[in-house]
Formats: structure tokens, C-alpha cells, sequence
């Protein structure tokens, strides 16, 4: 970007707008001080000092600063004032504002001060002529009269009224000291005249303002009495330590001197007051015109000292033109060039600009991705936990709809599910609400919120739970016997209307509601979800290892693609991939069709299940059948010593022969420790195509750790082939190659231990959803079914117990818990795959992001 330097305000004001560039310093060596337009950022600095008085003028007198309207109108208005004409404009405005503030200030101050010395001075009047008339009739004389003492002898400190010699007199000091230092300030008296002192303290009703900081202060009248001169000194220094103010008093026993003093001071503090108020209403008027300003000069200051702040950037490298590099983004590019060349051809200086790209090669460029309302708060989880990589696949992509839908899985409920869904749509509603700082952060995420209520509505049909009870809203397709009368033993099984692999027998949507009432519900559910959590952590870890291939492509990597890529796919596939074949295979298989097939029958007999529709097959007769006899469905005779595999029609080996359903932990455990042997086979020559997936994973290993730094190697040898002589090249080399078989050697470890570690984590899904339908089922049964069946105000407080743990607990903890799981499912096990996170934020150069910034601050 080369401007003209006259232009280049304009041109930067305009491209400010845009949001759409980044400039690079082209003078790192230059100290700030160095730059060539350091005047104006000082002088832009000294605005924002003035304008930071001013609005803290504004908050003593709590007025509020008006807005300047809305920041996108502010920013594209057009300025055709001149940058020089601009500031030069401001400063002659705020700085004839400041110093009228600061007279102001200064005289307010010291007419507080007087006004404070007139309003202690009347207190003390007050209350040292009440002290003297009803606790001290006898004589006291003032500070004035210290050196007035008479020799003639009295018979105590305050004498009575009997009569006595009244010759034996007291010095006194009054003032006022804050009620606050009051019982350090009578401490401090005490020690330092060893309790040679007569003190008595006097509240002031109406507290006193401070005239510097205006806060109003509690202060008290004290009197002390003493009879040493040394000890005089003593009390002054102790008061001059507390800021203590000492008051001269006139002989107490002229009354009309004391009359004339208290009415000659009571008409000074009227007077004092009236002209206090007069100033503090001229100020008020004053801060009342800055506060409907301060917002906009504000805006002003902070765009200008962005502008000089950018072109403290540009290089001058010929006189009269300045010289910027940056990044802008791409589909911009055009728009940028424009601002320039009109700012330019504003001032008829159109030839003389040039926007163009810097030759190639360039270095990393930032990563910048345009999100809108939705996005925002998933590219900001990925960006906390690392930038992505220029061009490098985007995990926001897939976190915008994999982490709702993950949490969802953990905290599936219909009914808390719901609340969490209006919430967010609560905050879609009041969209453009103004809030604090913890409530802004949570209104940027309102759709994340409303998704993860959704989804944890959607999941709550899944598992039919609403508040830890089932939903009979399509009919259970299993009953009880005597259901219809409420007469269900204890231990009682549940019979299918519909048969079993009737299409009829199952529940239309999520879990039949008759398992919330089974006493193998736990049993059936812990089943389900943690199988179901290993089948979505697999598949999001393999799309992440996938995505690592999508980028080796793009970029070009080959031998990552070859040799990292590759084998992670094999490794994954064979063993963790191949895990969720057999969990669908084994729910897909008609076990019931099979384990009938290894079942001895009697044909004759019509409740043995003979002729069954359970059987897929056709029913066979066994050879010399003899009535009474037993035989398979397939037609196999029944010896009565018959083993399940012999009498299995399907030959799969092993002691299931393929009849009975497996264990599936026992099988993935025997791939790798009993390889060629399966005990329970799914199918045909399930062994050897185990062996063979064994194999695959057991080859890929060494392949990830040595195979990419082998060829690395012999890429270095090729490209650093010197005479015998250069010796220390070729220790570098070296050097070099040990730091990528290390790298290497993590990086494998990392992936195959990683792959065993990350699908135990997932099992978190299951066991997040366990304890929230748990605790929401022992809130429930504990705090309501227990309250119901006794009275109407048991019900009512059992109510308000179930209502306030359901908040506290799984409305607000397991929400956050849930969240913060979903959250480390992403960053950890889905991302490692694949995301680098060695980024660089894109920081365009944008008023709007300045101003925000200072608005904020």
C-alpha cells in the first residue's frame, strides 16, 4: 500500500471502516518515541486524559454520560473535517472546558474548606458553652489565655459550689477530630500525658463534606483539659498528627462575647453556603454539557489516535509517500483498493496511490473466518483453546453441531431439557438487551443455549425421561400380568403383545416408557448408553482422523499423508471401527431365531414352540422321527449330550458356534490376546478376518514411527550433500533427524494410546446421563412421591424442596458439568486429531473494534 502522506489520513480513516485490513510494522527498530507520528498520539493521549476527567466529574455528580448513538453510524459518518483541523478544534474545546473545571474545582475546594473551618467553629461554640454551663460550672479559660495561671491554692480539679477560692484555673484545647480517630486520638492523650488530662468528646449531628475527595465524614467536638505548658505541646503535636482542627475560644465567662462570636459566625456560613451552592451548580451545569459530549469526543480521540497509531507502521521511503504492508481478506480486496483511490482523488492526487500484492513468498498469513450470530460462540470455543492454522481445517464447523447434540446425549431430559431451550430462546427474544459483563457473555452463547436445549429435549425422547419418568405417549408395548386391575406382583415379567421381530412390537420413537418401572431398568439402560457412547466417540474420533487427512491433501503434505494418515486409518478401523460393526451386527441379528435353532424341541408337543414364527428358517423333521423324540428346527435328532455348537446349523466355530449372543468386551479382548481364537462368533470366519485386522493394526504401528522419518532422512541427505571437510552441516543434520524420530515417536505413542484412552473418555456420555437421570429420580421419589401420600402442606413444602434442588442441582451444576464435558470432549479428544492450534488471529485494523475496546475499559 503506497499513499500519498497527505492522502493517508483519509485513506486510513476509510479503510477503518472496513475492518478488512491488517498492517504489519515495516519499523520494528523504532522505539515509540521514534515514530514519525508520535505528536499526535501524544496529543491524542492528552484528549483521552481530559476526557477521563471529565467523565469522572461527571460520576461525583452521578450523571450519566449520554450515548453518541449507535457505533456503526458514528463510524461511517463522513468526516470532511480535516485530521489537523479535527484535533487542533478538539483541543481548543476540551482545553478550555478543563480549565474552567479545574477553577471551578479549585475554588469549590477551598470554599469547602472555609465553609467546613465555619461549621466546626459554630459546633464547637456550641458545644464547649453547653460543656461550660451544666458539666463545668466553674472556670475554664481558652487556649488564648494559656499563660494566665494563678499560684493560690484550690481543693480540687473542678471545685463545687460551696464557696471556695476560685483562683485555681485550667488551660483547655478544643477542635474537632473524626469520629472515626476518636478513640485512637483520646488513647494517644492519655499515654503521652500519663492521664494528666481531662478530655470530653461531642458528636457533630450532620456529617462534614471533604473538600478533596467530597466524601461526607462523621467528626466530633473534643475539649481537653491539662494544667503544664509542656504538656500543651504535647496535645498540639498529637492533634497536628490526627488533622485534628485546634479552635481559639474567647473567655467562656463573657456571654455576650461568645453571643457575638456564635451570630457573627452563623451569618458568615450562610453567606458561605449560598456561594458554595452557586459554585456546585455552575459545576453541575458544566459537567451536565460534558456528559452529553464525552461519549463522542471520545469515539473521535480513540478513531484518531488509530489512525496515527497504524501509520506510525508506514515506512517513508520517498519524500511525500508513505509505504504499508498487511493482510487484508481476500474477497476485500477490491473494496480496499477503492477507499484508497478515493481518498486520493478527494484531493486530486489520484495517480499517485497503489494498492497491489507484495511478491511472493509471503510469510504465515492470520486466520481469519467470518462468523455471523450463530457461529460466533463456537469459533470462540475453538479459538480459546488455540487459533486454527491458516487454511487449515476448522473444527468450529463441526463443533457447532456435534457439542450441542454431545451434551444433549449427558444431560437427556424432556422436562430440565425444556427450561434450558427457553432460557435460550428467552435470550433470542431480548437479542439487543444491554447487559453486565458475566450476562453479555452468556447472551453472545444464546444459541448455543437454545441448541443445547433442544438437544437435550431430543434425547430426553430418546430415552423417554422427564423428570426421571417415562412417557407413555404411544402405548407400552409390553404388559404386565394384571395390569389392567393394578395387581402387578413383585418380580412379575413383562410380556410383548406383539411377539418378538413383530414390526408392531416396537415402541414408535425412543425407549418403550415400561423399562422406567422394571427392576432391570438400570441393567437395560446402562447397556444401551454405554454402548451408545462408544459408538459417537469412535465415529467423531475417526472424522477427526479423517479431517488429518484432508489437510495433508490440501497442503501437500505427502508423507504425512502417507505415513501418518494412513496407517491412523488402518490402526482406527481395525480395531476401534471394527468394535461398532459388531455392536450394530449383534443388534441387527435375530438371536432369538438363532438361539431357537441350537433349541432341542418336541414336534408333537404345540407348547414346546414347535412350528414357531420365531424361527427364520424352515422347520425340518429329524430323520426316524419318533413321537416324543427331540429335534431342532433344522432337523438335527437331540442325543441329550449335545453341545450348543453341535447342535448350531450355522458352523462359526468356536463353543457358541454363532447360536448364542456374545460378549463383546470378551471378544475385543481376545483379538489381541487370543488372536485366531473366538469363543462367541457373530459370523462366518470371524477369526481370520480378526487376525487379519490384527495384523493390519500391528503393521501400521511401526509404519507411524518410522516410516516418515526414514524418507525425511533421505530428503536431507539429498538436499545437504557437502564435501567430506564441511563436518559441521552433517552434525546438524543429524541433530536435526534425532529431533524428528522423537517428535515422531510421540506422536505414535500419543495416537495409539490415545485411540484406547480417548473411547474410555466418551464413556463419559454415559456415565454424566446415569447420574443425572439418577439424581433426578431420587429428587423426585425423596422429595415428592414420599410428601404426596400424606397431607396437602407436606405436598406443598415437598414441592418447594423438589423445585429448589432441580434448580440448584440439575439445572444449574449438571448444566455446567455437562457443558464443561462437551467441552473437553472436543478440545481433547476430537481435536488432537488433527487440529495444529498454532495460528494467528487475524486482528484487522477496525474503529470499531478500538472504540469497543475503550468503551469496555
Amino acid at each position: 500500500l503506497i499513499v500519498n502522506e497527505d492522502a493517508a489520513h483519509d485513506c486510513l480513516a476509510d479503510l477503518g471502516k472496513l475492518s478488512v485490513v491488517q498492517f504489519t510494522d515495516l519499523n520494528p527498530d523504532l522505539t515509540p518515541f521514534q515514530r514519525r507520528y508520535v505528536s499526535y498520539v501524544k496529543r491524542c493521549d492528552e484528549l483521552e486524559r481530559k476526557l477521563r476527567f471529565f467523565a469522572g466529574e461527571c460520576d461525583r455528580f452521578n450523571l450519566d454520560v449520554a450515548s453518541a448513538g449507535e457505533m456503526d453510524t458514528f463510524i461511517h459518518s463522513s468526516g470532511a473535517t480535516k485530521e489537523k483541523q479535527l484535533l487542533e478544534s478538539l483541543e481548543v474545546e476540551l482545553e478550555g472546558y478543563e480549565s474552567q473545571l479545574k477553577e471551578l474545582n479549585s475554588y469549590s475546594e477551598k470554599l469547602t474548606h472555609e465553609y467546613n473551618q465555619k461549621v466546626e467553629l459554630q459546633e464547637v461554640l456550641e458545644k464547649a458553652r453547653r460543656f461550660f454551663m451544666t458539666d463545668a460550672p466553674r472556670l475554664a479559660v481558652s487556649e488564648l489565655s494559656t499563660n494566665r495561671f494563678r499560684d493560690e491554692r484550690a481543693d480540687g480539679l473542678l471545685g463545687s459550689d460551696n464557696g471556695r477560692d476560685l483562683d485555681m484555673r485550667f488551660s483547655s484545647i478544643t477542635g474537632v477530630v473524626s469520629t472515626e480517630e476518636k478513640n485512637r486520638f483520646e488513647r494517644m492523650i492519655f499515654r503521652a500525658t500519663r492521664g494528666n488530662c481531662f478530655v470530653r468528646f461531642a458528636p457533630i449531628k450532620q456529617p462534614i463534606t471533604d473538600p478533596n475527595t467530597g466524601e461526607l465524614v462523621e467528626k466530633s467536638v473534643f475539649i481537653v483539659f491539662y494544667k503544664s505548658v509542656s504538656i500543651e505541646t504535647k496535645l498540639k503535636k498529637i492533634c497536628d498528627a490526627f488533622m485534628a482542627h485546634r479552635y481559639s475560644l474567647p473567655d467562656m465567662d463573657d456571654g455576650p462575647a461568645i453571643d457575638r462570636m456564635l451570630t457573627e459566625n452563623a451569618q458568615e456560613l450562610v453567606d458561605s453556603r449560598t456561594v458554595l451552592l452557586k459554585n456546585q451548580d455552575t459545576r453541575y451545569k458544566l459537567c451536565q454539557v460534558l456528559s452529553q459530549n464525552v461519549e463522542k469526543w471520545t469515539w473521535v480521540t480513540v478513531r484518531e489516535k488509530a489512525i496515527y497509531h497504524s501509520l506510525n507502521m508506514f515506512k517513508a521511503d520517498v519524500a511525500g509517500m508513505l509505504r504499508g504492508e498487511g493482510w487484508v481478506i481476500a474477497e476485500h480486496f477490491d473494496e480496499a483498493k477503492m477507499c484508497v483511490a478515493r481518498a486520493h482523488a478527494n484531493m486530486d492526487l489520484g495517480s499517485s496511490a497503489l494498492v497491489d500484492q507484495v511478491p511472493k513468498p509471503w510469510p504465515t498469513p492470520p486466520t481469519h473466518f467470518t462468523t455471523n450470530k450463530f457461529t460466533y460462540g463456537y469459533q470462540e470455543f475453538v479459538n480459546t483453546y488455540g487459533i486454527p492454522r491458516y487454511r487449515e481445517a476448522n473444527p468450529a464447523l463441526f463443533t457447532a453441531a456435534t457439542f450441542p447434540f454431545l451434551f444433549g446425549v449427558m444431560y437427556g431430559d424432556i422436562g430440565h431439557g425444556t427450561f434450558l431451550f427457553l432460557a435460550g430462546l428467552y435470550l433470542l427474544w431480548n437479542e439487543k438487551a444491554k447487559l453486565g459483563e458475566m450476562a453479555a457473555g452468556m447472551h453472545a452463547g444464546r444459541y448455543m443455549i437454545t441448541m443445547m436445549g433442544f438437544f437435550a429435549v431430543y434425547a430426553g425422547f430418546v430415552y423417554n425421561d422427564m423428570f426421571s419418568l417415562g412417557l407413555n405417549l404411544f402405548q407400552s408395548r409390553y404388559k404386565f400380568e394384571g395390569q389392567e386391575y393394578y395387581k402387578v406382583e413383585s418380580g412379575a415379567i413383562a410380556e410383548n403383545e406383539y411377539g418378538y421381530g413383530n414390526d408392531a412390537s416396537v415402541y414408535p420413537f425412543g425407549l418403550d416408557p415400561i423399562w422406567h418401572v422394571a427392576s432391570n431398568e438400570l441393567l437395560f439402560f446402562n447397556s444401551f448408553k454405554m454402548k451408545l457412547s462408544v459408538i459417537l466417540g469412535i465415529m467423531q474420533m475417526f472424522a477427526g482422523t479423517l479431517l488429518k487427512g484432508c489437510n495433508a491433501i490440501f497442503f501437500g503434505e505427502t508423507y504425512d499423508f502417507l505415513f501418518e494418515f494412513i496407517p491412523m486409518v488402518c490402526f482406527s478401523m481395525s480395531l476401534f471401527v471394527y468394535m461398532i460393526v459388531l455392536i450394530f451386527m449383534k443388534w441387527t441379528i435375530n438371536w432369538e431365531s438363532r438361539m431357537m435353532s441350537a433349541t432341542c424341541l418336541d414336534a408333537s408337543d404345540g407348547d414346546s414352540g414347535w412350528g414357531s414364527a420365531s424361527y427364520d428358517g424352515a422347520w425340518t423333521l429329524c430323520n426316524g422321527y419318533d413321537e416324543g423324540s427331540l429335534c431342532t428346527p433344522w432337523g438335527y435328532t437331540c442325543s441329550g449330550e449335545d453341545t450348543t455348537a453341535e447342535l448350531c446349523p450355522l458352523d462359526f466355530g468356536g463353543s457358541g458356534d454363532g447360536c448364542q449372543p456374545p460378549n463383546l468386551i470378551t471378544t475385543l479382548i481376545s483379538i489381541a490376546l487370543s488372536p485366531g481364537k473366538v469363543d462367541e462368533p457373530l459370523y462366518l470366519g470371524q477369526a481370520k478376518v480378526q487376525n487379519i485386522l490384527l495384523a493390519i493394526a500391528g503393521i501400521s504401528v511401526p509404519i507411524l514411527l518410522f516410516a516418515k522419518p526414514y524418507f525425511i532422512s533421505k530428503d536431507m541427505a539429498a538436499n545437504h550433500q557437502h564435501d567430506d571437510e564441511e563436518g559441521g552441516d552433517e552434525e546438524g543434520g543429524e541433530h536435526g533427524f534425532g529431533e524428528i524420530v522423537i517428535h515422531q515417536a510421540i506422536e505414535t505413542i500419543e495416537f495409539v494410546l490415545g485411540m484406547v484412552s480417548n473411547t474410555a473418555s466418551y464413556l463419559r456420555l454415559w456415565a454424566l446421563s446415569l447420574a443425572h437421570s439418577e439424581l433426578a429420580s431420587v429428587f423426585w421419589e425423596k422429595a415428592m412421591l414420599t410428601t404426596l401420600n400424606m397431607n396437602f402442606v407436606a405436598a406443598f413444602f415437598g414441592f418447594a424442596i423438589f423445585a429448589g434442588t432441580t434448580m440448584g442441582v440439575l439445572l444449574m451444576m449438571d448444566v455446567l458439568e455437562c457443558f464443561l464435558h462437551a467441552l473437553r470432549l472436543h478440545w481433547v479428544e476430537f481435536q488432537n486429531k488433527f487440529f495444529k492450534a498454532d495460528g494467528v488471529r487475524f486482528a484487522p485494523y477496525s474503529f470499531k473494534q478500538v472504540i469497543g475496546d475503550s468503551t469496555a475499559s
